[in-house]
C-alpha cells in the first residue's frame, strides 16, 4: 500500500514525485504566466498529478487567492430551455479556461437576503441569477462576503446589479407584427401555466398587444389534453403566439386532431427556432435568436468583474440576444 492510499493526495506528493519543489509544482498547476519553469519541468509535474490523482483544494486555492473559482448559477424556479441550456454548455467551456467551474445550484425558490446565505455557503466568486430573486440587502451581503460580482437574468434593467436582458417584449412584437402583416385579425398569445414561464410569457404577451391592442390572452399548461380543449372550443383566433417552439407544436397537433388547418384556419408562430421547427409539418415560423455577445465575450467581462478590472455596475444592461423572424409554413 502506499503512502497516500488512505489520505488525500497533496501538492507535496507531487513535487516529490516530480522531483520538483512544491512552489513548482504550484506555479504549474496554477498556469502561472510568471514562473520560469521549463516546458519539460511542467509536463513532468502534469504527469505527477495525473499518476496520483491529484486534485487541488478549494478551500485552499480560496485562502491563498481571496476567491473561490466557483460561478454560481442558481437555477431559475422555471425549467431550462435547449437554447438557454446551449449557451450555458458553452459558457460552461468557457468558464473552465479561465480557471472557473460553473455550478449549477438547485435551489430554486429562496430569494432575497436568505437566498443569499444559501449561495454564500459554497463561496462563489460569482453569483448569476434571476433578477427577481434579488434584493438590494441580498446583493450588498453577497458583495461583503467575498463574492466579487453578482449578475442579474432578466428582461430589463436592475436595480442592484448589471442585467445580462432577454428580449421578451421584442419576440412578442416580432411575432405579432408578422401576423398582422399576414391579414389576421383576431390574435392571442400564449402564457405558459408554469411558475416561473409564466413571467416571460406576460412579458412576451405586451409585446404582442403593443402591436395588436385587443389581443387575447390563453393561459395554457403543457398539457395535451388542455391544448387539445382549447382547440375544440368556440371563436378560435386567427392567428395565435404560441410563446415557443415546444408550446407552438402542442397547439398545432391539437389544432389538427380538431380538424383545424394551419395555417389557413389558425396562422401559428413559436419561438426559438429549435431544430425540430424545420422537421414538423407544416414547417413552423418561429423566432429565432441571435447572439449579440458570444459566450466567450459574456465570460469575458465576468471574469473581468472578479478581477476588478471591470466595474459592475448596477443598472448597466448586456443584451443576451437578439430576435428575427423565420419563416416558414405554419404562418
Amino acid at each position: 500500500m502506499s503512502e497516500t492510499s488512505s489520505r488525500p493526495v497533496t501538492s507535496v506528493d507531487v513535487a516529490r514525485a516530480a522531483g520538483v519543489s512544491q512552489a513548482t509544482v504550484s506555479y504549474v498547476l496554477n498556469d502561472n504566466p510568471h514562473a520560469r519553469v521549463s516546458e519539460e519541468t511542467r509536463q513532468r509535474v502534469r504527469d505527477a498529478a495525473a499518476r496520483l490523482g491529484y486534485v487541488p483544494d478549494a478551500s485552499a486555492r480560496t485562502l491563498r487567492t481571496g476567491r473561490s473559482g466557483i460561478v454560481l448559477l442558481p437555477l431559475a424556479e422555471a425549467r431550462i430551455g435547449p437554447l438557454v441550456q446551449a449557451l450555458l454548455d458553452d459558457m460552461e467551456e468557457e468558464f473552465r479556461a479561465r480557471g472557473y467551474t460553473l455550478v449549477q445550484y438547485g435551489e430554486r425558490r429562496l430569494t432575497g437576503v436568505a437566498a443569499a446565505r444559501s449561495w454564500l455557503t459554497l463561496r462563489p466568486a460569482a453569483v448569476i441569477v434571476d433578477a427577481g430573486r434579488l434584493t438590494r440587502k441580498s446583493v450588498d451581503l453577497l458583495r461583503s462576503s467575498g463574492t466579487k460580482t453578482v449578475i442579474a437574468f432578466s428582461d430589463e434593467a436592475s436595480p442592484f446589479a448589471p442585467a445580462v436582458v432577454m428580449p421578451h417584449e421584442a419576440t412578442g412584437v416580432w411575432a405579432a407584427r408578422h401576423l398582422v402583416d399576414r391579414g389576421r385579425t383576431r390574435l392571442a398569445a400564449i402564457v405558459p401555466r408554469e411558475a416561473g414561464l409564466d413571467r416571460m410569457g406576460e412579458r412576451r404577451l405586451s409585446g404582442v398587444r403593443a402591436i395588436f391592442p385587443a389581443a387575447r390572452r390563453i393561459d395554457l399548461a403543457f398539457s395535451e389534453e388542455e391544448a387539445g380543449r382549447i382547440a375544440a372550443g368556440p371563436d378560435l383566433p386567427d392567428g395565435i403566439f404560441a410563446y415557443n417552439d415546444e408550446y407552438a407544436m402542442l397547439l398545432i397537433s391539437a389544432l389538427q386532431d380538431a380538424g383545424v388547418r394551419v395555417p389557413e384556419d389558425v396562422a401559428v408562430v413559436g419561438a426559438d427556432d429549435l431544430p425540430l421547427a424545420r422537421l414538423m409539418r407544416p414547417r413552423l415560423t418561429t423566432v429565432h435568436f441571435d447572439a449579440s455577445a458570444s459566450p466567450a465575450e459574456m465570460v469575458a467581462i465576468i471574469d473581468e468583474m472578479v478581477k476588478g478590472e471591470r466595474e459592475s455596475v448596477p443598472g448597466s444592461v448586456m443584451t443576451l440576444m437578439n430576435p428575427r423572424l423565420v419563416v416558414r409554413d405554419s404562418a
